[in-house]
């Protein structure tokens, strides 16, 4: 069974208010989760809309296909950055409470990372990109309390 999952992240400022918009696709089914948060980073809501894609997956070891604009997720997944950073247990690096999530997520099945171009007219990157803006635009926005 594949899986494909779109995400994508917005912060305005950045940091500022933040939000991601993710997309599952599995056959007929379809997904969408978004959420809204009062301060953080365009980099952690990128990284948080895909793990929450993961999160969301109710099965092990399935075919995931992760489709994102973020350079800063897919390069460090696909150029095996995340994985050295692991190695030195995060020494010095920001985020690593979303990576060591991810990871934990990202191993539990078999997944290809894609990048396509943000704002360059990919439906479902632009259908995120709406659902990240509406959620940082929101009037329920929650607390990034790892952000610092």
């Amino acid at each position: 069974m594949k899986v494909s999952i779109y995400s994508d992240g917005a912060a305005s400022p950045n940091p500022g208010r933040a939000g991601f918009g993710t997309i599952l696709i599995c056959g007929e089914n379809r997904k969408e989760i978004s959420c809204g948060f009062i301060k953080s980073t365009n980099n952690r809501m990128e990284l948080l809309g895909i793990i929450s894609g993961l999160e969301a997956l109710k099965k092990e070891g399935l075919n995931i296909e992760i489709i994102s604009d973020s350079k800063y997720v897919v390069d460090s997944v696909n150029k095996g950055w995340v994985f050295n950073w692991e190695k030195k247990d995060f020494l010095e690096r920001k985020n690593d409470d979303l990576w060591r999530r991810f990871l934990t997520e990202y191993r539990k099945h078999s997944v290809k990372m894609i990048w396509v171009r943000g704002h360059n007219g990919h439906p479902l990157n632009e259908e995120c990109d709406k659902l990240a803006v509406s959620a940082r635009r929101g009037n329920d926005l929650k607390p990034d309390s790892n952000y610092r």
